[in-house]
């Protein structure tokens, strides 16, 4: 297993946690990214179901998406109202033209793009939407950025992953099925406990993977610093932002 795919797999290990402690979409970003009249709206690579759940007042059925057995379990028992259904990007268990709105929400990158995108294609109706959202914490604040950052883990790795987030810009495979193409940052608060705020850290995948030393060395340095700048607050403010992409389908009779 490469450790890109042992990083893809690791949540599954602590998928309460993650349930537990990653941020939701904020409301606005999830209208911006849902079309009006949504009926049928797909949450691919759903994990435990955080953006599922904010579906369910938006479509009339929402179907969740992924391929880990212990994430699955963790969605099914926290989110009434949706259909879980193993598969992945790549290959999607539904029929041709089934949906109206299919999102990834903090998966995209984990995903073959060249494979995922006309899957993806496949099971929207003409003029369905594709949304991608990535929920975490601000990186353009200073005191933000170096937050959970690990041992020798370059700086440099995770600007780019910031960038390609900023701009959400990836080549759409010939022939063209999506148009319309739209990208915008929403930008909140998040309330927690400082423990929360810690434990928060561990649920990303270089932390799950790393060893219990560097993991250790890395949430008591993040700890430190947040005592530091809230110093005696039981409740700290926690700046984050949402990256959102949107596209719609091309009919098909259209398609070039």
């Amino acid at each position: 297993m490469t450790d890109r795919q042992e990083r893809a797999m690791s949540f599954g290990s602590i998928a309460e946690d993650y349930d537990g402690l990653r941020p939701q979409a904020p409301q606005e970003a999830v209208d911006w990214l849902v079309p009006p009249g949504c009926e049928v709206a797909v949450d691919v690579g759903a994990g435990t179901g955080l953006f599922s759940r904010t579906l369910v007042d938006r479509a009339a059925q929402v179907i969740a998406v992924e391929p880990d057995a212990r994430m699955r379990k963790v969605l099914t028992e926290r989110s009434p109202g949706v259909r879980a259904f193993e598969g992945r990007g790549e290959s999607i268990p539904l029929a041709d033209a089934t949906a109206d709105g299919v999102f990834v929400s903090s998966a995209w990158h984990w995903m073959d793009h060249e494979r995922a995108l006309p899957e993806i294609g496949r099971v929207l109706r003409d003029g369905g939407r594709f949304g991608l959202i990535w929920t975490s914490r601000d990186r353009e604040v200073d005191w933000v950025r170096d937050l959970g950052r690990l041992p020798g883990q370059d700086l440099e790795e995770v600007q780019s992953v910031d960038r390609f987030r900023q701009r959400l810009h990836f080549d759409l495979p010939e022939p063209q099925i999506f148009h319309n193409i739209e990208r915008e940052i929403f930008r909140f608060v998040r309330t927690m406990t400082l423990e929360d705020a810690v434990a928060m850290l561990a649920t990303y995948s270089r932390a799950i993977i790393a060893s219990p030393e560097d993991r250790a060395r890395t949430l008591d340095a993040a700890r430190a610093a947040m005592e530091a700048r809230f110093p005696g607050a039981d409740m700290i403010d926690i700046p984050m932002r949402a990256w959102c992409w949107r596209a719609d389908r091309v009919s098909r009779g259209a398609e070039s």
